[in-house]
């Protein structure tokens, strides 16, 4: 599958695949929709609103470019918090992609960090920092199977108009099953099927302001009641 560099309007870059006219992170700003929707409405919601005695374990759908890992990483670092990342994805990015990924200078963090991520081997949890520790799973989504072992979601597969089997209630009873009681997940779709199927899984569903370019956001919850 081609995919080419392109810039989005915070300086930042996204991943573009010319056959589907679909982007990684939105036009209006890679690092803008990835701090609101995942770190803002994601991490810091959940560690204002839970106390955890061990890390806190994270699943993200759609590693990609390794964006939202390294946002991650740099709050685990920053706020000295434990955390177990787990990234699925379909389809690595290459080497020389990454390479032209601008995070870590747009964020004047530790660039070696950054790559390290993308040079692990999958498949094996690896301590990136004393905060941090990475795995990731080269997976389909349809294929996930986790049982009640996360705490935090990050949903962020490509959008419905190019791949909408994975906003379809079976992709999200995985995700269910796979959070922990009062575990999270929050994506940066609005869709109206998805608010609507949710609620039918057991989530408690707030639609959000949007980051952005987009109007609205989820951000749901798996009752605590429910086991």
């Amino acid at each position: 599958m081609k995919r080419e560099i392109r810039t989005t309007d915070d300086g930042s870059v996204t991943l573009h695949i010319p056959e589907w006219n679909e982007q990684y992170h939105s036009k209006h700003g890679a690092l803008v929709e990835a701090q609101y929707v995942f770190i803002d409405q994601g991490l810091h919601y959940f560690w204002d609103h839970e106390k955890l005695s061990g890390p806190l374990a994270i699943l993200e759908i759609g590693f990609g470019t390794g964006l939202n890992a390294f946002l991650t990483l740099l709050e685990a670092e920053k706020h000295k918090k434990k955390i177990d990342y787990t990234g699925v994805e379909g389809f690595p990015v290459t080497e020389d992609e990454v390479k032209h990924l601008n995070y870590p200078q747009l964020l004047s963090a530790d660039a070696t960090l950054f790559q390290k991520m993308h040079t692990l081997s999958w498949e094996t949890s690896h301590k990136v920092t004393s905060f941090f520790m990475l795995r990731i799973r080269e997976q389909k989504f349809e294929a996930i199977s986790d049982q009640n072992s996360f705490h935090l979601i990050y949903f962020d597969a490509f959008g419905s108009r190019v791949q909408p089997e994975l906003w379809e209630k079976d992709i999200f009873q995985k995700m269910y099953d796979a959070l922990l009681p009062g575990g999270v997940l929050v994506t940066y779709s609005s869709k109206g099927s998805v608010k609507r199927l949710l609620p039918e899984l057991g989530f408690e569903v707030t639609r959000l302001a949007g980051p952005p370019g987009k109007r609205h956001m989820l951000r749901a919850i798996k009752k605590k009641s429910d086991l």
